[in-house]
């Protein structure tokens, strides 16, 4: 009878679990951020367990011009029933908690999965009805254009960059989910399952995916004729001069000559970016953070804007090219100062 009954430790955090479904009723749960020239502090939509929050009538008036339909919290049936499905999951918490049974904890994990995959399969298809079903009669009609936020992450949109993230509420539940996932594992006993050697290869598995994870939200490829510099408008023809500025929620904004990358930092001050990214002139293709750079300056080089500015992965290919290119050698902060 005693093996049925979950540890102390699950316990607590099956208690602390049903707390987090409870308090995330009184915070958003999830926010959609539109950033654009026109809008420097941005617009935000914020989704509650019972209503929609945030710049919800200066949205709706710009969705107007496109024909995407107005937003409204009586128009959505989950935000009637949402709030009452988090009260459930608080109250049959606090009772697994203290009931102790196993399964009990095993049916309100799965319970908490199934929840899951239901809500993002709903908010993924309120998101695609909501970009696709368009007004034919609207003042702005852009043949074949759709406008989908993102179910996660970011997506640009005409001229709006749309970031879709949990807000306090969302990331509460996804606390709680950890903890209902670690006292699965405690009372299934999975670690115990695993030799050390085993453990260590999952350890190293789990490190080069987090690693990828990261890297995965650095720089993009440069796609010539296509892509246009987020400064000068111009199209991006030649790749040796390129430059890229990642922000802190992951977008990037594309340069084609590294004194437009540097004007457009020095316009957008209060932008938050996690680096800026210049093209190896030796191998187009490598983007290499600007500190970690070898540049040269003046002489023959003509960057597409203006810029006189050619930077490298390394000293040695720098200094090959100097005689070359007629330049000097130059520091980033010296290149940055120039412009």
């Amino acid at each position: 009878m005693k093996k049925s009954k979950i540890s102390m430790l699950s316990r607590v955090f099956l208690l602390v679990a049903s707390v987090l479904f409870l308090s995330s009723i009184f915070f958003p749960l999830w926010r959609i951020e539109l950033t654009a020239p026109q809008y420097p502090e941005g617009l935000v939509l914020q989704l509650h367990a019972n209503k929609i929050g945030g710049d919800v009538e200066i949205i709706n008036g710009l969705n107007h011009y496109i024909g995407m339909k107005t937003l409204h919290t009586e128009n959505f049936f989950e935000f009637s029933i949402l709030k009452y499905i988090f009260i459930a999951f608080a109250v049959f918490g606090a009772l697994f908690t203290f009931v102790g049974s196993k399964k009990g904890l095993y049916f309100y994990f799965i319970s908490f999965i199934v929840f899951i995959v239901a809500s993002a399969s709903d908010f993924y298809r309120w998101n695609y009805n909501y970009g696709h079903d368009l007004n034919p009669n609207a003042a702005i009609k852009v043949p074949g254009m759709a406008y989908q936020p993102p179910l996660l992450g970011y997506k640009q949109l005409l001229n709006f960059g749309a970031y879709s993230i949990p807000d306090k509420g969302g990331y509460m539940l996804i606390i709680a989910g950890v903890l209902l996932f670690c006292a699965v594992v405690i009372e299934l006993k999975l670690v115990n399952r695993f030799h050390k050697r085993n453990l260590t290869a999952a350890s190293i598995l789990l490190l080069a995916l987090t690693t990828f994870s990261c890297n995965s939200t650095t720089t993009k490829p440069i796609k010539l004729n296509y892509d246009t510099c987020d400064y000068c408008k111009m199209t991006i023809s030649n790749a040796k001069y390129a430059s890229e500025l990642i922000t802190k929620k992951g977008r990037c904004f594309k340069f084609d000559d590294i004194s437009c990358m540097i004007r457009y930092a020095k316009s957008n001050k209060t932008m938050l970016y996690q680096g800026l990214y210049v093209a190896d002139f030796f191998n187009k293709a490598q983007f290499i953070p600007v500190e970690k750079g070898f540049y040269l300056i003046g002489g023959t080089i003509h960057a597409p804007m203006g810029g006189k500015v050619a930077a490298f992965d390394s000293k040695k290919k720098a200094e090959s090219y100097l005689n070359n290119l007629a330049a000097q050698t130059a520091t980033w902060s010296t290149i940055y100062n120039t412009y």
